[in-house]
């Protein structure tokens, strides 16, 4: 479904393309990808998509956006809002759909193919409005997973669906040994 002389994009949800590699049981290598696509056609850009907590001392996303952000990805991010729900529980949101479909609404005049890395049936109008404009969608996610993580309206609107699963062997990062606790010193 890729043809190399075709101009494309990346549109990743960041948090929504973590959950599914999870679900699946292994991490993404995001040069890797980015070499995958670059691969399959002209790539324009890489966008990806997350929410920060600002006010953290430590956000363990921080070390991924900034090699993101250094390594050929436009990167997007906004403040988390953090809040209490009624049952008394922290959350977190921040939700970047606007930002996504701005962009790749800006971007279609200049696109042939749009790749988008998440399952959000929300998703659905704006690949059909990208469409209309004459790009072909691939839509990046998984139904292996127990539920699936791309809702069905969102798989039967693209023009192709890519199964995260099937990634697994090119954009997979080698699991990480499990450290072994160090040896007690001998007394």
């Amino acid at each position: 479904m890729f043809y190399k002389d075709e101009r494309l994009a990346l549109f990743i949800d960041g948090s929504n393309l973590y959950a599914a590699a999870k679900a699946l049981g292994f991490d993404i290598d995001y040069k890797l990808l980015r070499q995958e696509f670059e691969r399959r056609g002209k790539l324009v850009r890489a966008f990806y998509y997350t929410a920060l907590l600002e006010n953290e001392e430590y956000s363990p996303i921080r070390p991924l956006v900034d090699w993101l952000h250094y390594n050929g990805y436009a990167m997007v991010t906004k403040p988390a809002k953090e809040y209490t729900d009624s049952m008394g529980r922290r959350k977190v949101k921040g939700n970047m759909d606007i930002e996504l479909a701005v962009n790749a609404m800006e971007l279609a005049p200049r696109l042939d193919h749009a790749v988008l890395f998440s399952g959000d049936g929300d998703f659905r109008p704006l690949v059909e409005a990208l469409q209309r404009m004459g790009v072909r969608v691939s839509v990046v996610s998984t139904i292996r997973s127990q539920p699936p993580m791309i809702a069905d309206e969102l798989r039967r609107q693209a023009d192709n669906f890519i199964e995260l699963d099937a990634l697994r062997e090119v954009i997979g990062r080698p699991p990480r040994e499990a450290r072994e606790p160090e040896a007690a010193a001998e007394v």
